[in-house]
């Protein structure tokens, strides 16, 4: 066999087919209409000049082509990230891009280290959380440019407080098409998720019918973008202007730079080690958060599409994106699901297409950014909204209710402090994960079976967390038998044991043998056999099944007294 390519690019190129070529040019192009206008949408989020959001949309897309495995995924800006962006970087480009550059260094780090599994100690819960929360508070934000009220502060709680407060500030014109551009890209989304396949035995004109309808729902952004700005523009012939607009953005590419490592203000410099102070917990947010959305997004479409992905190559592809990315001002960027659903609708068959949604970025970049000075912000606003409304999950929480209660407890932690603030959210729903997967280390379910011997059977591995509380159930138990009973362990669900653990059973035989009593060990595996073995505790029995240690003791388990398996401290 040969051996596999370390190039990504290279275990598809040599096998293009011609025919794959117009579909990575149709996806890559649909791709393209969806990224410029959410790209000016995002870097408004972000609190950047809105040429950032197009820095932000190309070097990701011809990285990912070299070095992605997934070939619907697009990399670049997203709702969630520019709202971290915002959170971490005070508007100021020069922390946005510094930090796109620690991110993607660190992203490479974790690739290279393999370091991918430590994602996975972030639940499903905290996620759906975060998403949700972020669905409300991005749109909430944006509701000041759908009412064109200015000097909201940023603060969720304070933003809705001002918000209320100033709604008969309202500008008329920028609030009816505000809602005009929100409802009609609803009804266009609509209309694509309720669009039938036009079958190739149907006559030519239902099937031109379908891909103009396809076409205009893809490109919904696009259209409703282009229809805010030439309502603007004839506004502003007839003399009259009543939107509040993008205004001028710089026309060319982007200088190829390393990003700056300090910034000058009127006071003097801020160096390096004071932005890197000054951005935080977001250092470690960000990254983690952008690999979070992209490996989840991969995993997705790799599992409707049937092929595999490799999450540490994903890892270094984002990295070296993000890397790559801030020597053309690029902010941290990430996955994006919608674009690549539409990527995926589109019928892409390699990452190819991501050259050409990057070669369209670039041409926007250098010939079409005099017209974007005709944006509405109330239509940007639209598209932001439109955008992370379906991120809200409020299924999530009558599914949890339904399976585990107990997992709700860290999807509301997370999702109400994020109001207050994201990381804060992120970390304590970690936390409250993490503490609930240590108490169900430490009390692992038992089954206890009474008879003429108690029958001892361990539903999980056994952890040192967990043996101080498992040797005074059982001895508990034993002891509190009439008359008192000798033990059986049985340990055919334990694959590894510590020092801490032995200690423990070596405490539990002393003990149960000082009233007269023993303990029998059975179904140990191999390698648990042997560490009790190497530690010689005195009056260690081992045999292959209960049923021989039964014989051996003279006793026969189980009877009227059986229980069903519950946690050691209900079995209490």
């Amino acid at each position: 066999r040969c051996p596999r390519p370390a190039l990504p690019i290279l275990r598809w190129l040599p096998r293009y087919s011609r025919a794959w070529l117009p579909l990575d040019l149709l996806a890559g192009l649909a791709v393209g209409l969806t990224t410029v206008p959410q790209a000016l949408a995002y870097a408004e989020l972000a609190g950047l000049p809105l040429q950032y959001g197009l820095y932000s949309s190309f070097m990701g897309c011809f990285v990912y082509c070299f070095l992605g495995t997934a070939k619907d995924v697009t990399l670049g800006p997203t709702a969630i990230m520019s709202l971290l962006v915002s959170s971490y970087t005070f508007h100021e480009p020069v922390y946005a891009v510094l930090l796109a550059f620690l991110s993607g260094c660190i992203q490479l780090a974790m690739g290279l280290l393999h370091l991918g599994f430590l994602l996975d100690f972030i639940s499903c819960p905290v996620i759906k959380g975060f998403t949700s929360a972020a669905s409300v508070t991005i749109s909430f934000n944006q509701i000041k440019n759908i009412l064109g009220l200015q000097g909201i502060p940023r603060q969720f709680f304070l933003q809705v407080y001002e918000t209320l407060r100033r709604i008969w500030e309202t500008r008329a014109g920028d609030a009816v098409l505000g809602l005009t551009c929100l409802a009609v890209l609803t009804g266009l989304r609509a209309m694509k998720s309720h669009l039938p396949q036009a079958a190739p035995a149907e006559p030519l004109a239902v099937r031109i019918s379908y891909l103009i309808v396809w076409i205009s729902a893809t490109a919904r952004n696009a259209l409703v973008v282009l229809f805010a700005g030439l309502v603007a523009y004839s506004f502003q012939v007839m003399g009259s202007q009543p939107f509040r607009l993008t205004g001028s953005i710089p026309q060319g590419l982007p200088a190829f730079r390393p990003p700056r490592f300090s910034l000058a203000v009127p006071n003097g410099t801020v160096p390096f080690q004071s932005m890197v102070e000054d951005m935080g917990v977001g250092l470690a947010v960000v990254p983690l958060m952008g690999l979070l959305e992209t490996i989840a997004i991969a995993k997705a479409f790799a599992s409707q599409s049937g092929y595999r992905i490799d999450p540490n190559q994903e890892l270094l592809a984002l990295g070296v994106a993000n890397v790559l990315g801030s020597f053309v001002s690029s902010f941290p960027i990430t996955g994006s699901f919608g674009r690549t659903a539409v990527n995926a609708q589109s019928g892409v068959c390699t990452p190819a297409g991501g050259l050409v949604t990057g070669a369209l970025v670039l041409l926007s970049l250098a010939y079409l950014t005099s017209l974007f000075y005709y944006i509405p912000k109330a239509a940007l606003a639209a598209v932001i909204i439109s955008a992370v409304v379906p991120m809200f999950d409020a299924g999530i929480f009558r599914t949890l209710w339904r399976v585990k209660r107990l997992d709700l407890v860290p999807l509301c932690v997370t999702f109400l402090l994020c109001f207050w603030e994201v990381q804060y959210g992120i970390v304590a729903g970690v936390l409250v994960s993490g503490i609930l997967l240590l108490y169900s280390i430490a009390r692992p379910p038992i089954k206890v079976s009474e008879g003429a011997v108690l029958l001892v059977q361990l539903g999980s591995s056994l952890h040192f967390p967990a043996v101080e509380h498992l040797r005074d159930s059982v001895c508990s138990r034993a002891l509190a038998a009439s008359p008192p009973r000798s033990v059986i362990l049985d340990c055919c669900h334990v694959s590894s044991i510590d020092y801490t653990v032995v200690v423990g059973l070596a405490e539990l035989l002393q003990e149960l043998r000082r009233h007269g009593l023993s303990v029998a060990f059975c179904g140990l595996k191999d390698p648990v056999l042997q560490v009790l073995l190497s530690a010689d505790l005195e009056g260690f029995r081992h045999f292959p099944s209960w049923e021989e240690a039964e014989r051996c003791g003279g006793a026969e388990p189980g009877g009227s007294g059986a229980e069903p398996f519950t946690s050691t401290a209900e079995s209490t």
